[in-house]
């Protein structure tokens, strides 16, 4: 959480002036706002497990955040955090597991589908290779659900918005990368560099 709030605030501009194209020009602001609390809330509040943060995390984006990105990304943060329950670790498979009911729950709380072009067309790709890669390595299981998360924000720009604000100017939505993908994408990929730093530390303290 700390990581995606640092690449949210660090991209906070641009994920505004995709939205700007074809949203509120809001998506930015409240994104950083919301993750900014995030990362206050849980460096005062300490969590026992990684359900218990999540879950967490999710209330304080749902208290904070305006528009429909609160309750979508708090629906997805607290219901992964309920699907992991009390364990103190989990492997990737459960984390894919437990994303997946997440990810599963913004849809029908949105009404969207893979290929509406929502945050669901990057979060769908990251789920079905982080769990294809899941008997890998860590890191390279994230790493390909990183790609995927980024290819799939990529691959909204021809399409034309189904769901939301986006889907009132019809083929005018056509043309512009979609900022719920684009910021789905920044967390799956700090997600990644969690996972990545944290396997390097392992292996440096089985070095020493």
């Amino acid at each position: 959480m700390t990581r995606a709030a640092e690449s949210v605030d660090r991209e906070a501009d641009r994920l505004t002036e995709l939205d700007s194209a074809i949203g509120d020009a809001d998506h930015g602001s409240n994104l950083r706002r919301g993750f900014a609390a995030v990362r206050d809330t849980l460096e005062r509040d300490r969590t026992d497990t990684p359900g218990a943060a999540l879950m967490l995390a999710g209330r304080q984006l749902v208290s904070t955040v305006g528009g429909a990105s609160g309750p979508l990304y708090g629906t997805l943060l607290r219901r992964t955090g309920k699907t992991l329950g009390d364990a103190r670790s989990v492997t990737v498979g459960q984390l894919a597991d437990a994303l997946r009911a997440g990810v599963d729950a913004v849809a029908q709380l949105g009404g969207a589908a893979e290929g509406d072009k929502t945050m669901l067309d990057a979060l769908y790709p990251a789920l079905g290779a982080l769990a294809a890669a899941a008997e890998k390595p860590t890191g390279e299981a994230f790493t390909a659900a990183r790609t995927a998360a980024e290819e799939g924000a990529l691959a909204t720009v021809p399409l034309r918005a189904r769901k939301g604000r986006a889907s009132y100017l019809g083929e005018r939505s056509e043309g512009h990368q979609d900022p719920g993908a684009t910021s789905s994408a920044l967390l799956v990929a700090a997600l990644a560099e969690t996972a990545e730093a944290t396997a390097e530390a392992g292996a440096e303290a089985a070095d020493e």
